[in-house]
């Protein structure tokens, strides 16, 4: 999916928001950050990004954030007819988690439908077990979808007229770097190679120890 100007501007100033953020939230702790020195830059964990949730899985059951994020999760808001970012973005992510394994660490990669019009959980479970087997697909009602790409405070848009079937839908596309206890830790972005998500995620995993 090209992604817009408006995309890039909208991305840019959340990444702005979400350091300011999170610095405050580094500094009201009196400065105490177990991940800094994971951390590619000074933007530290800001405990406002990410949340409760109720989604449907990729087997059509309910689920909430606590049956999903039970271990280091790298989440991923995209869709399954994008044609190309998204297929790329979670490869990558799917490549890192491989490296990872590889290293003796266990990473799920999951990503959030921001089409639930088109993602149904048949379509999703055919597209995650493509991209990795152990990629778990999210989809749920419009209403659900913008609550918890709120409470990661992220960003898409479905366009008004969706009756041509391969329209395309603008948002955001950093993946998170989730803890079950601990929340939010840190976010990659498109620029980010496999290798680098591995290598910084397994310092995340140590330090959370």
């Amino acid at each position: 999916m090209p992604v817009s100007t408006r995309s890039y501007a909208i991305a840019a100033i959340s990444i702005v928001a979400i350091g300011l953020v999170a610095t405050y939230a580094v500094t009201r702790n009196g400065g105490a950050d177990r991940f800094a020195e994971c951390r590619s830059s000074k933007v530290a964990g800001a405990a406002t990004i990410g949340g409760p949730f109720a989604l449907v899985d990729e087997n059509a059951r309910l689920v909430t954030d606590r049956d999903v994020i039970t271990g280091p999760s790298l989440v991923y808001f995209g869709y399954t007819f994008c044609p190309d970012i998204c297929p790329a973005d979670t490869a990558r992510n799917a490549e890192a988690v491989d490296a990872l394994e590889e290293m003796g660490y266990s990473v799920t990669p999951v990503m959030i439908s921001v089409d639930p019009g088109r993602d149904t959980p048949e379509v999703l479970k055919e597209w995650t077990d493509y991209i990795h087997p152990r990629m778990l697909g999210l989809t749920g009602s419009p209403e659900q979808i913008r609550d918890v790409a709120k409470t990661y405070k992220t960003f898409f848009k479905v366009p008004e007229d969706t009756s041509d079937e391969y329209y395309l839908v603008d948002h955001m596309t950093q993946t998170y770097l989730m803890f079950p206890e601990t929340g939010f830790a840190e976010f990659f972005s498109r620029e980010d190679t496999a290798e680098d998500i591995a290598r910084r995620t397994a310092c995340f995993i140590e330090a959370a120890k």
